[in-house]
């Protein structure tokens, strides 16, 4: 893949842009293996390569999310970045207009031109960050696999809060699959992407993004990995894994809306131990609590809240863990990892099977280095972030005799 705003120095978003998408894989493995195999070895318990062949991605049209800051005028709004090419303390607003970016899904793309007259009929004023005017700040659209579009307005207070609102009909009728339409208010003049509060403007509450067969519910403020078609084979390979086993339970620690939890939630493959369609307790646990809310509603529109339950709350406060222990643990923490406090705990479980995701593989191998009682089954790169160093990587783990 190729991008002109990359070869014009107005867009560094994609550093690896123009590297062949086969080197970006094969050195992602390399430099995940020289960081995890130090601590879980080279070899499967049968004697084959533990690694799998990693999961590639399409090189391009895969972002399901677009986080657009908003330059130029209400007549002619740009859709893009801050120009990079500008000193952050002295930048003068000058925007990049990346509506042509080639990442984005192709309902995100058609979206963005009557996104652009929604803003001209509404009169939105951009934000312009030099002289700290204006009140559009970011528009942010998400596509589900399905086709439809969540639309999230950031603005700086809700001063034109009421034009928008009379803009909504026109925006409507040019984007019939926008689901979700809100307004976000993010007063502080600070580089973040959102505000606290979120005004419910038309349609449904959460967007439904269904991912092999399972409704997950995404609210406006909720977090969902950007590529769907990767994240999709992230949680079958989780679940295929799994009914290797004999698990009849399991924790999904740092959970969001349900997405590894719901697809343990039964056995998929006939391969293993159990039969497949045979039913397993879920319990998930998650800091935030608006995906806590949509994991829920998830449950109850699948008819499963009886076994699939989850709870607000941070896994690594033992407070917030049930008595007894599950057959079968699954972790997708932050970047920052599980911590001492967490490994060490499931070091001392006595849990016997753990799935591991991560998305930094320095602190994955950290954390592993500090449950040698668990021994790896299997391994795999999910490249979740092409044209970039990030990644995804699932670890099966299995307790030693």
């Amino acid at each position: 893949m190729q991008c002109p705003h990359f070869d014009a120095g107005e867009c560094r978003s994609c550093p690896l842009m123009g590297v062949p998408y086969p080197r970006q894989l094969a050195d992602k493995q390399a430099g995940v293996r020289a960081l995890l195999d130090p601590v879980l070895g080279t070899r499967a318990p049968d004697g084959t390569d533990l690694w799998l062949e990693p999961v590639a991605s399409a090189e391009s049209a895969f972002r399901n999310k677009a986080k657009m800051v908003v330059t130029g005028t209400a007549a002619h709004p740009r859709l893009g970045i801050l120009d990079p090419r500008q000193h952050p303390r002295h930048h003068d607003g000058t925007g990049v207009d990346l509506r042509d970016c080639g990442l984005y899904e192709p309902a995100l793309a058609a979206a963005f031109p009557p996104l652009a007259e929604a803003i001209t009929a509404a009169g939105l004023t951009p934000y312009d960050v030099g002289s700290r005017t204006g009140e559009l700040k970011h528009v942010i659209v998400t596509v589900s696999p399905e086709g439809g579009l969540m639309v999230r307005f950031v603005l700086r207070s809700t001063e034109q809060l009421p034009a928008l609102r009379r803009a909504l009909p026109g925006l409507l009728e040019a984007l019939p699959r926008a689901e979700v339409v809100t307004a976000n208010v993010l007063p502080e003049h600070q580089a973040l992407l959102e505000g606290e509060e979120e005004i419910h403007l038309a349609g449904e509450q959460t967007l439904a993004m269904r991912l092999n067969g399972i409704p997950l519910h995404l609210r406006p403020q909720g977090f969902f990995q950007t590529n769907t078609a990767v994240a999709s084979a992230l949680y079958a390979e989780a679940s295929a894994w799994l009914d290797t086993t004999d698990a009849e339970s399991a924790w999904d620690l740092y959970c969001g809306v349900g997405g590894f939890g719901f697809q343990l939630a039964e056995v998929r493959h006939g391969s293993g131990p159990r039969p497949a369609g045979a039913p397993r307790t879920v319990w998930g646990l998650e800091t935030a609590a608006d995906a806590v809310a949509a994991a829920r509603a998830t449950a109850r529109e699948l008819g499963v809240e009886d076994r699939v339950r989850f709870a607000v709350g941070d896994a690594t406060d033992p407070a917030h863990r049930p008595e007894g222990l599950p057959d079968a643990v699954v972790v997708n923490p932050p970047r920052r990892g599980l911590g001492p406090g967490l490994a060490d705990w499931l070091e001392g479980s006595g849990v016997p099977h753990v799935l591991y995701s991560s998305c930094n593989a320095t602190t994955l191998a950290k954390d592993l280095a500090r449950m040698p009682g668990y021994a790896p089954v299997r391994a795999r790169l999910l490249d979740m972030f092409p044209q970039t160093g990030h990644y995804e990587v699932l670890v099966q783990l299995g307790r030693r005799p």
